[in-house]
């Protein structure tokens, strides 16, 4: 760990928003990380972790705490307890597309739909990442974590991380604290050893252009992902004022079922599978030989597309306010971008007024998918 001269945020995030804070840290070790995050904690500052930077929307006013630099780097494999796949444990300051490279480039399937996610390791199942309809939960088997009201190390398994939507127990959702206050240290994927794979999902088959069965290299499904990301400004260009935010501003929308069905049908759905392996657990001592009739089904709420309710409440790609140097990307309609100069405050503007056009239309309160730090949408 080591204290170093504080940058500007709009430097280090992919939205290049935010002022230089009140103090800055920096860890390249575990061990390093650990010590920041102790004394941070001690003093009693206002904090928070910065890994790649592509999910923070951070305000015009200068941070009044510590930022904590994550640049921890690393990758080891592991025996994996189910015959022909492999685990792997990726430090958190590891940057999260360069784990998916090297897993494909060994032939590890489970997470090449993710390709090309900005950010780091750390960062991800925080927000259980996802894409084309893989998401990170589907292999994260453990993260290795630090608990900032204990400042206890512990390895924690997948199923107590409350892992949802875009959601997960340790993420800062807009108006809300998180309901773990922790940082991971480490994250621990079991992958299928297997150059080529059968696609199953909807969404990346049709991403894929995929009409059958047909196995399919690793290495095609990740450029093939790559390409389709870069046509919507979803890989981080130096160049391209289109990649200048946080991906998708806002989330896809999670409705009922009877929500969905008062949409316009036209509007892209999916359905978001309700629990089909839940067990009843009978104590011993009371069973009379009966087993208790089964519930009811659950009908299954649907997630619709934010970017299509964008753009029917007549939000354009490449629209933007008056004056403002903020606007929606020329490419996708879900991502608001920094055209050069803007400030966190023409993006939240931009921001809110997206909100107001899409719940005037449908009567959907978009959320934002970024952390939020010192910003109010």
């Amino acid at each position: 760990m080591r204290e170093i001269e504080s940058i500007r945020l709009a430097e280090l995030t992919t939205l290049r928003t935010g002022a230089a804070p009140e103090r800055m840290l920096e860890a390249s070790t575990t061990e390093g990380l650990v010590e920041a995050l102790r004394e941070t904690w001690r003093r009693g500052d206002e904090w928070f972790v910065l890994g790649g930077g592509s999910n923070l929307f951070v305000g015009d006013e200068p941070f009044e705490g510590t930022v904590i630099c994550v640049r921890t780097e690393g990758i080891e494999e592991l025996p994996s307890p189910h015959p022909g796949r492999i685990r792997l444990r990726a430090q958190a300051g590891h940057g999260w597309d360069d784990l998916v490279a090297h897993a494909v480039a060994h032939g590890y399937a489970g997470l090449e739909a993710m390709s090309g996610i900005p950010g780091t390791v750390g960062a991800a199942p925080v927000q259980n990442i996802g894409a084309y309809g893989q998401e990170i939960q589907e292999t994260l088997v453990e993260v290795e974590l630090i608990d900032e009201s204990t400042g206890e190390i512990s390895t924690v398994p997948a199923a107590e991380l409350g892992l949802g939507f875009r959601t997960s127990v340790l993420k800062h959702h807009h108006g809300s604290v998180p309901l773990r206050r922790a940082v991971i240290l480490s994250v621990t994927l079991d992958l299928l050893v297997a150059g080529e794979r059968v696609v199953r999902g909807e969404q990346l088959r049709r991403a894929l252009g995929l009409t059958d069965d047909t196995p399919v290299p690793l290495g095609w499904v990740r450029e093939r992902i790559l390409a389709t990301r870069a046509s919507k400004g979803m890989l981080l260009d130096a160049d391209d004022p289109d990649t200048h935010g946080v991906g998708s501003f806002f989330q896809n929308a999670i409705v009922t079922a009877a929500v969905a069905r008062a949409l316009p049908p036209e509007c892209p759905r999916w359905p978001v599978a309700p629990d089909l392996d839940a067990v009843t657990v009978i104590p011993l001592a009371s069973y009379d030989g009966l087993v208790p009739q089964s519930k009811p089904a659950v009908v299954s709420d649907v997630k619709v597309s934010a970017a299509w309710l964008i753009e029917q409440a007549g939000i354009r790609k490449g629209f933007k306010l008056p004056r403002s140097r903020a606007s929606v990307s020329t490419k996708h309609a879900l991502a608001l971008t920094n055209r050069g100069g803007a400030s966190a405050g023409e993006v939240a503007e931009l921001a809110r007024f997206i909100q107001s056009r899409v719940h005037a239309e449908f009567g959907l309160v978009l959320q934002p998918e970024p952390v939020l730090v010192g910003v109010e949408l």
